[in-house]
């Protein structure tokens, strides 16, 4: 196995009641010598509170609660030192010109103005080019653009732009009412911004895309999609920035089915269309992820077990994963595989697929994880388990994606881990590698699951144990339409037409079995629909079918109905009613087999 050359980096506390001698801050090497490296001398004690890499893992700042010092990674250099002991918070900015700190906002001693605890500082000079008020941790950090030209921070329900990285002067301004939240596009010029405004007196809360500086023209917005179950949004655009998906979330679930509040998945494009994407599942939205092609993202959703699909740019699914114990969806650096989780409250299984071949190569399972995160590489895994979230058995793990563990550290009982990354590398240093399904070999011995036995009450524990199920799970299924069939098929017709002439000549071979002395029943020619559809077929699996069939016909024709009463439909609720001749033609197949 070839190595990665990639370095990965712990944080460790130990508590202080214990000997001298924490472990500290360290850096480690990666695949496949996983020794201590000497790139990073060991930062000893438990005051370390933050630490970040550049986007291209050359340069590394950390704090040790009296200084944040800077130093590259390339040369071992310390290149800065900063008087900063509050300062939590640390970030480069793309091209490693600016390193931008946070510190918990105070006010003066006279309570008349606060303290600037934003600061942004040349990382070449180590000059402070200018300090911001900053009272909020969340979205502390300013945007940049990757070619750092354009630079943005929301101020008073306004998004501010800099350009060149001169502070001193505003450049242009994007101003809404009550802008709550905005997002740069990623990628080259033109340079997007997709911003979020949620609704008040009625109003709607609504997401607009706009392209940089083309703010106050008439119908300058490039998108834009409201909404009216909407406390809080994330809106994620994809690689290529075309296209934004908006999970749009409630506090509280009105209904009472859900104790995490309502959410829905929306689909913007940057040339106008928009889509609510249509989950088949009820229930959450766990996690939703582009892949870095940008044309095709995964969503996790609905009550456990949890659905897993993948959608390409019209919203339609193209691969369903079925149902499992998953809330997490993490795609390669390089797109090619992507593994579904169950972290959490969740056991840890992990499914990591062949994106390709829709083919699953390994099934490990993390017990107790809390991070997850691919190498640059796009080979290797890390899981974590760190506190706070969870303050026993904390350590890490690098796997292969084909399941093996390759190194393994478990933190002593009496610390704590508070956090574990990899080094970071641009796109395109490690090139893209074909898949293996053959699990990789590993000098770490293999570790079997603990299986947690269901509670049995004292009556039925000498009793055999029954396999019985809550939830019946769903199989994957591939919802690609057929090549050269132009009507675009349901995942059941799909599945159906693969099974239909078996289903047929078993059914001839039951007649011809059947006893004669037992008449047999004509089968009707044509049969009035309403008849039909009160008939079984005695198959279970079937009459779901048609069942489900018959629903999805019937909110077609209420989409009809709306559309002649003049609502104007969604991109993807004109494609549903497009798919009513097939569906109908489906459903008589299946009828004609009853």
């Amino acid at each position: 196995m070839s190595g990665s050359n990639c370095c990965f980096l712990t944080c460790i506390q130990v508590s202080q009641d214990t000997v001298r001698g924490s472990e500290g801050l360290y850096m480690v090497n990666g695949p496949p010598h996983f020794t201590e490296s000497t790139v990073f001398p060991r930062e000893s004690g438990k005051n370390c509170k933050a630490y970040t890499f550049s986007k291209d893992g050359t340069l590394f700042a950390w704090g040790n609660g009296e200084k944040i010092n800077v130093i590259s990674v390339t040369n071992k250099g310390l290149l800065h030192s900063f008087d900063l002991p509050k300062a939590v918070c640390l970030e480069f900015s793309p091209k490693n010109t600016v390193l931008a700190t946070w510190q918990p906002y105070t006010t003066s001693k006279d309570d008349t103005a606060g303290i600037p605890n934003l600061q942004l500082y040349d990382v070449k000079t180590g000059t402070c080019l200018k300090s911001f008020i900053q009272k909020k941790m969340q979205n502390w950090c300013p945007s940049w653009s990757e070619d750092e030209t354009l630079c943005a921070r929301n101020v008073n329900n306004e998004v501010h732009f800099f350009e060149n990285n001169n502070f001193n002067t505003i450049a242009n301004k994007l101003h809404l009412k009550k802008i709550n939240d905005f997002v740069l596009s990623p990628g080259p010029q033109p340079y997007k911004v997709a911003v979020y405004v949620p609704g008040s007196k009625g109003a709607p809360s609504f997401v607009r895309l706009y392209q940089y500086p083309n703010f106050d023209e008439p119908h300058a917005a490039l998108a834009n999609k409201s909404f009216f179950k909407a406390d809080k949004v994330t809106m994620l655009w994809n690689k290529k920035a075309t296209a934004v998906l908006v999970i749009a979330s409630t506090d509280v679930d009105k209904t009472g089915a859900s104790y995490y509040g309502e959410q829905t998945l929306h689909y913007i494009a940057t040339n106008g269309e928009s889509a609510v994407v249509q989950l088949p599942k009820n229930g959450p939205i766990y996690d939703v992820v582009w892949n870095s092609s940008s044309t095709e993202f995964c969503a996790v959703y609905g009550f456990m077990p949890a659905k897993a699909t993948v959608f390409n740019l019209k919203c339609d699914p193209v691969f369903d994963f079925g149902t499992g114990p998953r809330n997490a969806a993490y795609y390669s650096p390089h797109g090619h595989i992507l593994v579904l989780a169950g972290f959490g409250n969740l056991r840890g299984q992990m499914e990591v697929w062949d994106v390709k071949k829709y083919k699953l190569i390994s099934k490990p399972v993390a017990s107790d994880s809390t991070y997850f995160a691919w190498c640059p590489d796009g080979e290797h895994i890390l899981t974590a388990t760190c506190a706070p979230r969870l303050r026993v058995n904390n350590g890490y793990k690098i796997w292969h994606y084909t399941g093996s563990v390759l190194h393994k550290y478990d933190v002593p009982s009496n610390a704590e881990l508070w956090q574990v990354s990899w080094q970071p590398f641009l796109d395109g240093i490690f090139p893209e590698k074909a898949i293996t399904y053959q699990v990789v070999p590993s000098d770490v011995p293999s570790e079997e699951p603990k299986v947690a036995t269901a509670y049995r009450p004292p009556a039925l524990r000498n009793k055999p144990v029954t396999n019985s199920k809550l939830h019946e799970e769903e199989p994957p299924q591939n919802m690609k339409p057929q090549p050269g069939n132009d009507k675009p098929l349901s995942k059941t017709a799909l599945k159906n037409q693969r099974k239909h002439e078996a289903k047929k000549a078993a059914k001839q071979e039951a007649r011809i079995d059947k006893s004669p002395d037992m008449a047999p029943v004509p089968t009707p020619q044509s049969t009035p629909r309403n008849t039909i559809s009160q008939s079984t077929s005695g198959d279970p699996e079937t009459d779901k079918k048609i069942k489900n069939l018959k629903k999805k016909l019937k909110a077609i024709e209420q989409l009809k109905e709306q559309a002649a009463a003049g609502k104007q439909l969604e991109k993807n609720q004109l494609e549903k009613i497009q798919k009513e001749k097939a569906l109908l033609q489906e459903l008589e197949d299946l009828e004609l087999g009853i």
